[in-house]
This record gives structure tokens, C-alpha cells and sequence, in this order.
């Protein structure tokens, strides 16, 4: 079982998970990162990590989020590993806590 990075990421992009995470599995993209789930070993370091709480294990993703779990199998592809802690998005504060921002998601 995988963790999966949610929509509360979106438009926040912190990244205080990618500083825990022990194998390097996170992937960035321009308004959002997602966890490689071929990669993720499932040591749960990120989740409390996240100021957005935007982690979950795949098991415990909510009905509504459950799309992403197939979208951080497929972005995890594309975009490029990131392994160091990186200043949020300049709006992220602003963004965070809101809900439905799937149609903000930068590809």
C-alpha cells in the first residue's frame, strides 16, 4: 500500500514531506507533487509532515479523492523526482484548506 498526495496539495505545493521522506519517491509538477507508488515504502513519515494534510494511505484516501490514486501513478511517471525541501507556492497560505481544486491542477 502506497500513500497518495491529494487534492488539498494543489496550489500549496509544500514540501516538508519530500525533507522525511527516506526513498525519494515524491514527484513535482508545477502547483502540485505526487508520491511514486512503485517507490513509496509506506513508512508514513510524510503524513504528519503536511501542512495541507494532503497525505493519505491509499487505503484511507476519501471517496471524493479517490481519483488520485491513479493520478499519482501517472504524473509520478512524467514529472521529475524532487528530494529537497522547497519554498511553498508565493499563495499557498491562501489556498490552503480549499476545497475543490482539481481544475487548477497544472499538468
Amino acid at each position: 500500500m502506497a500513500y497518495v498526495v491529494t487534492e488539498s496539495c494543489i496550489k500549496c505545493k509544500f514540501t516538508d514531506c519530500v525533507d522525511v521522506c527516506p526513498v525519494d519517491c515524491f514527484h513535482e509538477g508545477p502547483n502540485f507533487l505526487v508520491i511514486d507508488p512503485d517507490e513509496c515504502i509506506d513508512c508514513t513519515l510524510c503524513v504528519p509532515e503536511c501542512p495541507a494534510e494532503a497525505i493519505f494511505a491509499e487505503d484511507d484516501v476519501p471517496d471524493t479523492q479517490r481519483a488520485f490514486i491513479a493520478l499519482n501513478a501517472e504524473l509520478a511517471k512524467a514529472w521529475p523526482t524532487i528530494v529537497e525541501r522547497k519554498d511553498p507556492l508565493p499563495d499557498a497560505d491562501e489556498w490552503n484548506g480549499r476545497a475543490d481544486k482539481l481544475k487548477y491542477l497544472e499538468r
